[in-house]
C-alpha cells in the first residue's frame, strides 16, 4: 500500500522494526561505518509507535550484538538553532569565540556501546531548526561538534495532514534522509502490547473491535481520541490505579474520548462473568460461554495469568483446556503465549503447541 502524500510504501512498526534492526545489525557485526547507511525519517501521525520502535529497534541491536545501546531522545520542537550548535563564548586567551558543546553531542564513544540519536518531532520544530540539522542528518556534524562513529541518527515526525502541528520539510532536508511511512497495524500492536504485558482488557478489546485502535477521522477540536499511545495509557491506568471503570471512567475518556470509553466500559463488564481461571489452569472441567466476545476476553484473561504464573502444569493444562473450544480460540491463544519468553521453553515441550506449528500456525 502506498501513502499517497509521501508516495511512500506504508510499513507497520513491526516491519519497520525488523527491516532497520537487520541493516543495523549487519553493519555492526561486519565493522562498516554506521555513517554509510543514511539517516531515517520515520512519518506518521502522532501516537502510532514510532518511538516504541527506536527503542526496540535498539533492543534488538543490543541482544543480537552484545553492545550497550543508549538512546538520545531530543524533541526538536523545543530547541532553538542555538541549542543544535551550543551557547557562544570566549576561548583561553579572549582573542576568538567558541561554542559549548551541547548536551546531545556528549554520547560514549566505546568500542561497545552504539549510541542512537533519536530526533523526534523533527516536522513540528520552525524551519530554523530543521535547517540547523542539515549538518546532523548527512554530515554528522553541526558548526564545530561531531557525532561520534558509533552513532546511528534517526528522526521522526508527523505529515502535515496528521492534524497535528507540522511544518513542510525542506526539500533540501528530505534529500538527505531515507524516508519511511509508519501506518497503524492492529495485529503488530496486539503483538507488541502481549509481549509488553499491556492490560487485559485493552487487548482484547482491540483485537475484537481493531477499527478502535487508531481513530485518525476525528476531528481537530478533539482533544482525547484513541491511538497506540493513549492505549498504553489507559492500560496504565488500569494496572497502576484501578479496574473499576465506574471509578476510573473519566481518566480513562480523558485518553480516549468519550464515545469509545462507553464502548469499552461495557466490554470490560465481560471479564465478571468469565469461568474460575483457577479452575481452568488447574485442570477442573469448567464451562464456558461461546460468544465471541466472551471467548476473546477469557483468552486475554488467560494469556494475563499465564504471564503471571508460568508453571509447567499450568500452563499444559490450560492447553488441554482450549482444544475443547473452537480452532482459532486454541491457535489464537498458543500465539499469544509463545510471545511471553517465560512461556516459551514450557511450549517447546508440549505437544499440542509442536503440531500447531507443523500445521502452520500463525
Amino acid at each position: 500500500m502506498i501513502d499517497n502524500e509521501t508516495n511512500l510504501t506504508l510499513l507497520n512498526v513491526n516491519q519497520i522494526v525488523s527491516l532497520l534492526s537487520r541493516a543495523y545489525i549487519k553493519l555492526i557485526k561486519n565493522g562498516t561505518p554506521l555513517k554509510s547507511f543514511p539517516s531515517v525519517m520515520l512519518w506518521g501521525p502522532p501516537g502510532i509507535g514510532k518511538s516504541q520502535g527506536v527503542r526496540e529497534i535498539a533492543g534488538n541491536i543490543q541482544a543480537k550484538t552484545g553492545k550497550k545501546v543508549s538512546i538520545t531522545d531530543v524533541r526538536l520542537l523545543l530547541f532553538n538553532p542555538v541549542d543544535l550548535r551550543g551557547i557562544p563564548t570566549t576561548n583561553a586567551d579572549k582573542t576568538l569565540s567558541v561554542w559549548l558543546k551541547p548536551q546531545i553531542f556528549q554520547m560514549d564513544e566505546s568500542e561497545d556501546v552504539i549510541n542512537i540519536l533519536f530526533l523526534d518531532e523533527i516536522t513540528a520544530a520552525p524551519q530554523s531548526v530543521q535547517a540547523a540539522a542539515y549538518q546532523i542528518t548527512l554530515d554528522r556534524v553541526i558548526g564545530e561538534h561531531k557525532l561520534p562513529e558509533n552513532c546511528i541518527v534517526i528522526a521522526a515526525g508527523n505529515r502535515v495532514t496528521d492534524k497535528s502541528v507540522a511544518y513542510n520539510m525542506p526539500r533540501a532536508l528530505a534529500n538527505r534522509l531515507l524516508h519511511i511511512t509508519v501506518k497503524g497495524d492492529p495485529d503488530s500492536w496486539h503483538d507488541w502490547a502481549v509481549k509488553s504485558g499491556i492490560h487485559r482488557f485493552v487487548t482484547s478489546f482491540l483485537e475484537y473491535n481493531p477499527t478502535a485502535l487508531m481513530r485518525s477521522d476525528s476531528p481537530e477540536s478533539t482533544l482525547a481520541f484513541p491511538t497506540p499511545r493513549s492505549w498504553e495509557m489507559v492500560s496504565n491506568i488500569l494496572t497502576n490505579i484501578s479496574e473499576n471503570m465506574d471509578a476510573i471512567q473519566p481518566l480513562i475518556s480523558g485518553c480516549i474520548g468519550a464515545s469509545v470509553t462507553y464502548n469499552f466500559a461495557k466490554w470490560c463488564t465481560l471479564f465478571s462473568n468469565q469461568p474460575s481461571i483457577e479452575d481452568i489452569f488447574a485442570g477442573k472441567k469448567t464451562a464456558v460461554e461461546k460468544s465471541p466476545e466472551m471467548q476473546e476476553a477469557l483468552r486475554a484473561e488467560m494469556v494475563a495469568y499465564a504471564r503471571q504464573h508460568p508453571e509447567k502444569e499450568l500452563i499444559n493444562n490450560s492447553i488441554v483446556f482450549a482444544c475443547d473450544l473452537p480452532w482459532t480460540f486454541r491457535t489464537n491463544l498458543l500465539h499469544d503465549y509463545q510471545l511471553i519468553p517465560k512461556l516459551r521453553p514450557i511450549l517447546a515441550e508440549n505437544a499440542i503447541y509442536l503440531d500447531a506449528v507443523k500445521a502452520g500456525m500463525k
